[in-house]
């Protein structure tokens, strides 16, 4: 029954991250430059333990799901499923003197500021830069594109910071 109900949680979580976004965070645009995908949290906070094929399964969707409400021909898709492809590999890099717990999840309270930065600024780095060269098509305005890709970043991470602050618990379960 646990299976189960992990199951639903997650489905939620999915629904709320990319009802969120559509209905509100995607009509904040900072300086016609800065974009926040708040999206991204779903894929970003899940369980650590998630097998890699129902990571690249989830981030399609999630993608997929983004592209149909916006009508971007794949793009979210496509950057997303780098996003899931390479978190474990994030993962294994940061991964902690003591290894990470089964029941672990990210989370800026279990981790540590310095890791959760790290991980954070890492993978959402990548998926905006994929997303937006992706995006643009060519090399040619390749300095707004980094604008972009800077002012992004930063404000999807914020937003990301917060959202961890405010919604995920201090304290580990069961212990």
């Amino acid at each position: 029954m646990r299976g189960v109900g992990a199951i639903i949680v997650q489905l939620l979580r999915f629904a709320l991250y990319v009802g969120v976004h559509v209905l509100f965070v995607s009509k904040l645009v900072l300086f016609d430059l800065g974009w926040c995908f708040f999206y991204l949290g779903f894929l970003l906070f899940l369980p650590i333990s998630t097998p890699i094929v129902l990571q690249l399964l989830l981030s399609f969707v999630l993608g997929w799901s983004i592209d149909i409400f916006y009508d971007t021909g794949g793009v979210h898709a496509a950057s997303a499923v780098l996003l899931g492809y390479l978190r474990p590999w994030v993962l294994r890099l940061l991964t902690p003197r003591d290894g990470y717990d089964s029941s672990d999840s990210v989370n800026i309270h279990q981790m540590g500021w310095q890791w959760f930065i790290v991980y954070l600024s890492l993978l959402v780095v990548l998926h905006h830069a994929t997303f937006f060269l992706l995006e643009l098509g060519s090399f040619r305005v390749i300095g707004l594109t980094l604008g972009k890709i800077v002012v992004s970043t930063l404000f999807t991470s914020l937003t990301l910071l917060i959202v961890q602050l405010l919604f995920f618990p201090n304290k580990r379960s069961g212990r």
